[in-house]
This record gives C-alpha cells, structure tokens and sequence, in this order.
C-alpha cells in the first residue's frame, strides 16, 4: 500500500502533531527527500520524537524507512509530464491555478515555520546599523534582491543590489566594518554569491543569508541565517515558488524594518506622497 494512501486512511485517527506531519507529506512530500528528522520536525512544527511515532504508526521501523517509502511512493506516481510541481500538460486552466495557489499557500507556511523571530530581529538591528548595504543574488534572485534594495531605499537605508556577479565581487571588496551583505542563494551554494560572501567575511562584514534550509557555503558563513524552501530542480521549469518564498522573507524584513523606525516610516509616506502627485499630473 502506498504511504501517501496509509497515511490518507489514518488522517481521521491522528493526533494534532501527527496531522501535521501528515497534511506536510500529502502536500510537500518532495521536500522529504533533503530533511533529516530533526529538519523535518522544525519545518513542521513538531518534536522529533512525534517524527519517530508518526513513522511507526505508519508501520515503519522509523523515519529512514519512512523517508524511502516517500521517495518510493513518488516514484510510482504518474509519469504525465509535468511543467512545474504537479501541475501537468493535460491540467485545465482552472486546474492550474487551484495546483499554483495550493502551491503557494504551501510554500509560504513552510517558509515561516523556517525562520524563528530572533533571526528576523537580529537581521532587522543589522539593517539598521549597516553603513553600506549590498543584496546580491543572481538569476531569480537577483530580481528579489533589485526589489528589496528598492523597499530599503524607500525607508532611507542605502541599499544597492547589482546584478552582475562580478560586480557584486568587487564591490564587497570595498567593503568594511560596519557594512553588510545580504546574500539570496536558493541553494546556498551559488558559485559567485559565495564568493562575495567570503569577501565580506575577510573584510570583516556582516552577512545575512537567505538560502534553504540546512548547510551550505553561503549560509555556514553567515552571521544571520533565513531560510526560504527550496525546490527540486526535477519538478520545475521555473523558480516560481523559490522567488515566492524569498519575497516573503524580504517582505517580512522590510514590515519589521518599517514597524521599528519611526524616521523611516515617514521617509516612505513622503515618497508615497511624491509618487501619488506625479501619477495625478
């Protein structure tokens, strides 16, 4: 019997802990592919001892078993291909947007289960001390950190995000104490944003990460770790949810920031204002 229809048959039966590990597999199975029981068990919500009886209750032997069976139980889904996710050739468009959303939805709950506040208040006092700020990120998230650098800007915090990578490299090179980088690496290990992240190390500067969960080179070096969920290159064309998952991250940042700062909430009303004015000309 596969996992996926143990588990549907059992849903009614299972405690809050293990619904939740439950409605996680239904939804995201694929991400259980790169997760521990430990990493699974922060994702979710849940002790890692409620991974072990979930496991069990399913009838395995514990989580490594219940891991393969996932896997296994993938692997015997359709062979339909796919565009992104589940979504495949054959899906009507209503199907499609219901699949995106659901997609959605998913991925933005796991990204804030991801990140714990002390993360997200060490990174906003960093942001407000930061004499010079560099986003950098390449591909996808280059476009998340050209549309973070643009909400700094606004909150009167000097924030450049350059596509280039090898720009990036040789602005951090300028860099010093008291300047901070904010690297956006999906995987964690882009070639390039690692780079400027070790410069920035050697030139005694803060880094914040935006990666996936778990090590990498980018976010191993990083004095502040977030976390967006990744995706397996396998079930994409596109970084669609990576891109959703790292403008919630960012998101999150610039309300905090926005909530913390008196100066810098009236910085972005007077530019709402402008903006408002020549729109209205």
């Amino acid at each position: 019997m596969s996992t996926f229809v143990k588990i549907k048959a059992l849903r009614q039966s299972l405690s809050s802990s293990e619904a939740k590990l439950a409605d996680f597999t239904l939804n995201s199975a694929n991400a259980i592919r790169n997760l521990s029981s430990v990493e699974l068990a922060k994702v979710v919500g849940v002790s890692q001892s409620s991974v072990v009886k979930f496991s069990q209750k399913l009838g395995y032997k514990g989580f490594p078993a219940f891991k393969l069976a996932v896997i296994d139980a993938l692997n015997d889904e359709t062979n339909e291909p796919k565009l992104h996710g589940k979504i495949t050739l054959s899906d009507s468009l209503e199907q499609i947007a219901e699949k995106l959303l659901s997609s959605k939805l998913a991925v933005l709950t796991e990204t804030k289960n991801l990140n714990e506040a002390v993360a997200v208040e060490r990174a906003v006092e960093l942001l407000k001390s930061a004499k010079r700020i560099l986003i950098c990120g390449i591909g996808g998230s280059a476009l998340v950190a050209k549309d973070f650098s643009y909400k700094l800007q606004k909150l009167g915090i000097p924030a450049i995000a350059e596509p280039d990578g090898h720009a990036q490299i040789a602005y951090v090179s300028t860099f010093a104490k008291g300047d901070l980088v904010i690297a956006i690496s999906e995987s964690g290990m882009t070639r390039e944003i690692a780079e400027v992240v070790k410069q920035a190390k050697t030139n005694d500067c803060a880094v914040i990460s935006v990666t996936k969960f778990g090590s990498s080179l980018v976010a191993d070096s990083a004095d502040v770790k977030l976390y967006s969920v990744a995706e397996e290159e396998s079930v994409r064309l596109s970084s669609i949810l990576a891109r959703t998952a790292q403008d919630f991250v960012i998101d999150i940042l610039f309300i905090a920031l926005t909530q913390s700062s008196r100066q810098g909430r009236k910085l972005l009303e007077h530019s709402n204002e402008v903006v408002s004015k020549f729109k209205n000309n």
